[in-house]
């Protein structure tokens, strides 16, 4: 699937993968050794995430119902728990610099595309 964002039409990953059932939250990037630049996960339910076993930093988006950004997270070093912030339904996890590289900002409008 592919992440863009509504309000600039810009994509943002090419790639992402849903991770919507209870093992796929859990395991979530856990033991993988990169993720690919364009790559992604959506975590959904998810209201709050952790890097522990990962074996790379990553960048967080916090996203309310209406895919709305609502907190941002960069450079998630491993083994370290995500931020908390209210109202948060879903949650994208995104290679380490991606925030910073595509202009992602609190208050922006996401949306997956097939």
């Amino acid at each position: 699937m592919q992440l863009v964002c509504r309000d600039n039409g810009k994509t943002i990953a090419d790639s992402i993968e849903p991770a919507v059932t209870f093992f796929a939250r859990l395991k979530g990037l856990m033991f993988r050794r990169q993720l690919s630049i364009g790559g992604g996960l959506y975590l959904h339910p998810c209201k709050a995430i952790h890097t522990f076993f990962m074996k790379f930093p990553i960048d967080v988006l916090y996203l309310d119902k209406d895919w709305k950004v609502v907190g941002l997270e960069e450079q998630l070093e491993s083994g370290r728990v995500g931020k908390i912030f209210p109202n948060i339904t879903s949650v994208i996890e995104l290679k380490s610099g991606s925030i910073k590289k595509k202009g992602i900002q609190e208050g922006q409008t996401l949306e997956l595309l097939k």
